[in-house]
């Protein structure tokens, strides 16, 4: 088995501002240097080029199914989704792609 994708997509509620937004990066952008098992760890914005997309993405890197579990239940990792993601999240979609690309 290789490594570990995971892809978080969001979507936020009404009322959500620029601060809180900028709040969640700050917190994110922390967690690589906090957790050994990030091998490679991307965040932003929806970048508004097609219509109905989320507006938000996390892309994490792991070594295996095991880091990537850690990173899952890390307590940084949890105060980030519990204090700055949840009070402005409306809708969540995620998948772990899990070794090479491959075809069903």
């Amino acid at each position: 088995m290789g490594g570990v994708t995971h892809l978080a997509l969001f979507t936020w509620k009404p009322g959500t501002g620029d601060e809180q937004i900028r709040a969640l990066c700050d917190g994110l952008a922390t967690l690589p240097g906090l957790i050994p098992d990030i091998r490679s760890y991307r965040f932003g914005a929806d970048a508004g080029l097609t219509e109905g997309n989320d507006r938000f993405a996390v892309v994490a890197e792991f070594d295996d199914v095991d880091a990537y579990r850690r990173y899952a239940a890390d307590p940084r990792h949890r105060d980030v989704i519990e204090r700055l993601l949840k009070p402005m999240m409306a809708t969540r979609h995620a998948v772990q792609l899990v070794g090479p690309a491959q075809l069903p």
